[in-house]
């Protein structure tokens, strides 16, 4: 904690809900109409553009080093410089862009309305892994297929996960068309090739990997966090009837390779710091082995990011009706803490590289309402829910419309935003 979580501390740029001086989140974007991506980060209303402002030479010494590394269109380099360098650049836009600032006049000819952004990838992603972290949604999702043993024994100590497609991961708004693949019905005896008829969501955060590990060092769970850039919001995509055939024996392919949808602001470990909370387990669990445990991560381990999705129906649109809440949920539920899913993820050596993408997995709460995807909600599609608009819905059909909004509020810190990450399902090629 420093001087830029201090919630009295504003802006003469302005306030808003999300993007507080106290956030100061970084995306790439561009103006609407113009050609050139770059770097900005977001302050109230605003974006301001860190192309500008190295130009403007008015910060100093590693906050001037790490801002040399965000002139391009892609966050890669700027994402693999040492914790301390873009902690230094964090702290010289806070007092920049703080009331009183003697470089408001400078600083005014930086910053364009958020409004018109046009957003861009932040970072080109090398690979991609997908965890597991939510017990709650492993359990349900285990009952659906293993009524009497739901919970697979390996859950409770080691952080699961799977190595997905990177190629696939696009930014918010991402429009992309029902994947297709091969299913079968239990009174079938041959496959059949088509549209996925189960579409669903699956609410996410996605980190971001900053600082890299050589190939054959591991990464301690003291360390984790040092290597990490940050966070942001992602929808893992899923066809449940693909998923269903072919999962086994190796897992999943067709079923999740389609899309996945991040959303463009990334909000910094530091930034979250005044939302820690302590990470613990349930006494009759198995307790964390020695090398995924740690002080800091027992005390501090877990974050309270507050999650929700809405739903926008087409006809919904079309009436001017406003999307629909349908579930909301914490990250501060996860099984596994962000420092334990790192550490786990390079104990065998594995070099995680600056860009890289950690998926969190479908994080749903301990209440039935709290559920991250459809696969809960309707209870694999035999408990059909009704919306505002008289419609119903068990999976996602054509030409609907998700939307997963993430913030942390505390009575001690001001609120910040994620921002939100927004995907529509468009028919079958």
């Amino acid at each position: 904690m420093n001087q830029t979580h201090d919630q009295n501390l504003s802006s003469w740029v302005g306030e808003s809900e999300d993007f507080p001086i106290q956030n100061l989140p970084i995306a790439i974007c561009k103006p609407k109409g113009t050609d050139t991506f770059g770097a900005y980060i977001a302050i109230a209303d605003k974006v301001l553009s860190l192309r500008k402002l190295h130009a403007l030479n008015l910060v100093e010494g590693d906050a001037a080093e790490a801002l040399a590394m965000c002139q391009g269109d892609r966050l890669n380099d700027y994402m693999g410089l040492p914790e301390s360098k873009r902690r230094a650049l964090r702290a010289s836009v806070s007092e920049l862009l703080a009331m009183g600032s003697s470089k408001q006049e400078d600083i005014a000819g930086c910053l364009f309305p958020i409004e018109d952004a046009e957003y861009g990838m932040p970072c080109t992603i090398g690979d991609y892994t997908d965890f597991y972290t939510s017990i709650y949604h492993a359990t349900s999702v285990g009952k659906l297929f293993r009524p009497d043993n739901p919970l697979l024994p390996n859950y409770k100590w080691v952080p699961i996960g799977y190595h997905g497609r990177a190629s696939s991961v696009d930014v918010s708004p991402q429009n992309f068309h029902r994947p297709q693949g091969q299913t079968k019905a239990p009174d079938q005896d041959v496959p059949v090739v088509g549209p996925c008829k189960r579409l669903d969501y699956e609410l996410e955060l996605g980190i971001f990997v900053g600082q890299a590990n050589d190939l054959g060092q591991p990464v301690s769970i003291e360390d984790a966090e040092s290597h990490v850039f940050g966070i942001c919001l992602f929808n893992d995509w899923s066809a449940r009837d693909l998923q269903a055939w072919e999962y086994q024996p190796l897992g999943p392919f067709l079923a999740k390779n389609f899309a996945s949808t991040i959303s463009p602001w990334i909000v910094s470990m530091e930034a979250l710091e005044p939302f820690r909370v302590a990470f613990t387990r349930p006494e009759s669990d198995p307790q964390p082995l020695e090398y995924l445990t740690s002080e800091q991560n027992s005390n501090q381990g877990a974050i309270d990011i507050r999650l929700e999705v809405l739903l926008l129906t087409e006809q919904m649109e079309q009436q001017g009706m406003a999307p629909e809440k349908l579930s909301e949920s914490s990250f501060k539920h996860s099984y596994w803490t962000i420092s334990q899913m790192m550490t786990h993820h390079t104990m065998n050596g594995c070099n995680l590289q600056p860009g890289d993408l950690l998926g969190s997995g479908t994080q749903s709460g301990p209440e039935p309402e709290e559920a991250g995807s459809l696969l809960e909600l309707s209870d694999a599609g035999k408990k059909p829910f009704t919306l505002k608009s008289g419609e119903t819905r068990t999976f996602l059909e054509d030409g609907d419309t998700v939307i997963m909004r993430g913030y942390c509020e505390s009575s001690t810190a001001k609120r910040i935003g994620l921002g939100e990450v927004v995907g529509k399902v468009l028919p079958s090629c």
